[in-house]
């Protein structure tokens, strides 16, 4: 197996995607530090690798603070008596507009998207270092830190800042022969169960079917399964020249997201000041301005969601 031998820690594992992530780095022979905040989950996920045949263990600690970094990294070494990976999947939500968003709604979030994954990032490099391991970081990002998203100015923050952060770690990490990059999963998840847009993929995929060829290749939305064999991939000694990349996975698509580049680029001796900008911004840029946030296909007729059906009338009072 591409990955025997080979141990890593999965945050956020105990359910959903991140637990797609751990057991398809079990299949291929990783050892797997699980974590969760909920004890009876994150048991519950360590007995599903073991059953799959797997070795796994739990950490049940909320990511973000250094304390809980240093904890998962000596879980992988008491237990399993190193660390090659890292895949900081953790996250949450505190979705809200601009002037609804408290300070703890984003702090909150940020804590434990980019806070979480700076501090377990550190702490795995520091242990790769140490002990000379050419190790693999894999942070997972978000077609909304990429475009951004209505209502999601905490986590498209977080999820930018961690390619910001993976892009600044690939310069870094690269003397000590350690990767970074980001993931950017599209697949159905807790939060599109309540988009009506992906209703029917959502309820393809809960009855075990195959989600209609609409959504996995013209969306590139699929399942949890579909983004795991990248972050094994990423994982392994055949990814070994890749670092410092934002890769995309979703259904049948795969996708490298380009790095920030000048969409166009215009000089004027002496600079440009405002008269100047008013004059020529226009005629200059006005057809080059770049849009913003996800742009979807029209749902074909057949896949559009059920229509409200109007409430039953409540019975009757017997007695």
């Amino acid at each position: 197996m591409s990955l025997s031998g080979k141990v890593a820690i999965v945050t956020g594992s105990g359910r959903g995607l991140g637990l797609a992530y751990a057991r398809e780095l079990a299949r291929q022979g990783a050892a797997v530090v699980i974590n969760d905040v909920d004890a009876a989950v994150a048991a519950e996920a360590v007995r599903v690798i073991e059953s799959d045949g797997g070795r796994a263990a739990a950490v049940v600690a909320p990511v973000g603070s250094s304390e809980v970094a240093k904890q998962l990294v000596q879980a992988a070494v008491t237990e399993f008596g190193r660390l090659d990976i890292l895949v900081t999947n953790a996250g949450i939500l505190r979705d809200k507009s601009l002037l609804k968003m408290t300070d703890e709604d984003f702090d909150a979030v940020i804590n434990v998207h980019l806070k979480g994954t700076f501090t377990s990032a550190r702490e795995a490099f520091g242990y790769f270092k140490e002990n000379g391991i050419a190790g693999r970081i894999i942070t997972i990002g978000s077609p909304t830190g990429q475009r951004g998203n209505f209502g999601q100015t905490n986590y498209a923050a977080a999820k930018a800042g961690i390619v910001g952060m993976v892009r600044t770690w690939a310069l870094e990490m690269k003397k000590a022969g350690v990767t970074a990059n980001a993931v950017i999963p599209v697949a159905a998840t807790a939060m599109t169960k309540t988009v009506p847009y992906f209703q029917k993929a959502v309820e393809a995929d809960e009855r075990g079917e195959a989600m209609p060829a609409f959504f996995r290749h013209d969306l590139g939305f699929g399942t949890a399964d579909d983004v795991a064999g990248l972050v094994a991939f990423l994982a392994s000694d055949a990814a070994a020249g890749i670092t410092g990349q934002a890769i995309g996975a979703g259904g049948d698509r795969l996708q490298l997201w380009t790095h920030p580049e000048a969409a166009a680029t215009e000089y004027r001796e002496g600079g440009w000041g405002y008269q100047d900008l008013v004059e020529n911004f226009g005629k200059l840029f006005g057809d080059k301005l770049q849009s913003v946030g996800e742009e979807f296909l029209p749902l074909p007729e057949e896949l559009q969601p059920a229509t409200a059906q109007p409430e039953p009338a409540a019975p009757a009072k017997v007695g």
